[in-house]
């Protein structure tokens, strides 16, 4: 049955996004694998060739079933895409030694086209290969996101004079590193057992989650700190809280969130000098479980004026274990020892 002309044109008028220009479709597009965009090419002749200049690339092995599959996808991908466009982002997702050839193959063309975001994620249970990071300065780079750590990683920070977002998982292969950065503005450790010290002047957001181990970080100029902090009994490295070389005076924003402690009164002791040096804070939020620990030193917290005089809120949170004994008052009397020097702050208690 032929279509009549009206049809067409109100099927055209309805296909909004094809007439979007195609700076805005690449964004759109950048939410899912570079696999499915190359598909809209059979779309129609306004998508035919819009995959050959997507400057974000997000490719994963487990799009693919057999190696030679993956091999033959990216070899017609990078053959096909237009030199011209520089690479924003790349986001990889692989496993196996028999991949490792390819993704070094990838990162070196993204190294090639000025990438600025990469997030580089090793799956879970299978052995990551080392990534040979180039050895040239990289002045694009502005975001990292790696899932493991190696030797190789200290040289590619150096070599990232312009990096501001970094982003570190499941790093257990060493003891200890550094990182030192000029220049970095976010920081993120999440799910670790290696000791890190940190020596970054610009840093203004720290985020530490289920991180084990012994942490000096040096940023005096940090405004957000997220700290979640689990003890672990029988772990070496896990006998010391973060640790801050100074206090700081320009922090705003602290999230801390601290369980299954050992010795409650060593352990209130540390994390009380700990607020302590973060005492400029505005906001501050709190898990009841460490207002429970709290409680334990009313001596100390009622021979002591508060010095958390910028204080705007408060606030506590449930934790995810039982309470027992911890009653209204003494939460009463660890919020009044918060709230001394900010009269004017508001409390809440989360139910």
């Amino acid at each position: 049955m032929d279509t009549a002309p009206d049809e067409i044109t109100e099927n055209v008028e309805d296909d909004r996004l094809s007439i979007l220009p195609d700076d805005l479709i690449h964004k759109i597009l950048s939410y899912i694998s570079i696999k499915h965009v190359v598909q809209t090419s059979a779309l129609s002749s306004r998508w035919r060739y819009l995959w050959t200049s997507m400057p974000y690339l997000s490719f994963s092995t487990k799009e693919f079933r057999k190696f030679p599959k993956l091999s033959e996808f990216v070899t017609h991908l990078l053959s096909g895409r237009n030199n011209q466009t520089q690479v924003i982002s790349v986001n990889l997702t692989f496993r196996g030694k028999v991949i490792h050839e390819l993704v070094q193959r990838i990162l070196d063309y993204a190294f090639s086209h000025n990438v600025q975001q990469l997030n580089i994620t090793c799956l879970p249970g299978y052995v990551c290969y080392p990534v040979d990071f180039p050895t040239r300065v990289l002045p694009t780079l502005t975001t990292l996101s790696l899932t493991f750590y190696d030797d190789t990683f200290a040289g590619l920070l150096s070599n990232c004079a312009h990096l501001k977002n970094l982003t570190l998982k499941n790093c257990t292969t060493l003891d200890s590193f550094s990182i030192s950065h000029p220049g970095l503005s976010s920081l993120t450790l999440e799910n670790g057992n290696t000791c890190v010290n940190v020596t970054t002047p610009q840093l203004k957001n720290l985020t530490i989650k289920y991180w084990r181990g012994v942490h000096v970080i040096s940023a005096p100029n940090l405004s957000s700190l997220h700290y979640t902090y689990y003890y672990y009994f029988h772990m070496d490295n896990d006998d010391g809280l973060l640790q801050l070389p100074t206090d700081l005076r320009h922090i705003e924003k602290v999230d801390i969130c601290i369980n299954h402690l050992c010795d409650l009164k060593a352990d209130a002791c540390k994390i009380f000098c700990l607020l302590r040096q973060l005492h400029c804070v505005k906001f501050l939020t709190l898990n009841v479980e460490l207002v429970k620990l709290f409680s334990s030193l009313v001596k100390l917290i009622s021979d002591q004026a508060s010095p958390f005089v910028n204080l705007e809120s408060l606030k506590f949170y449930p934790a995810r274990v039982a309470l027992g004994e911890l009653t209204q008052q003494k939460v009463t009397k660890v919020k009044n020892y918060f709230l001394g020097g900010s009269p004017g702050a508001t409390f809440t208690m989360v139910s």
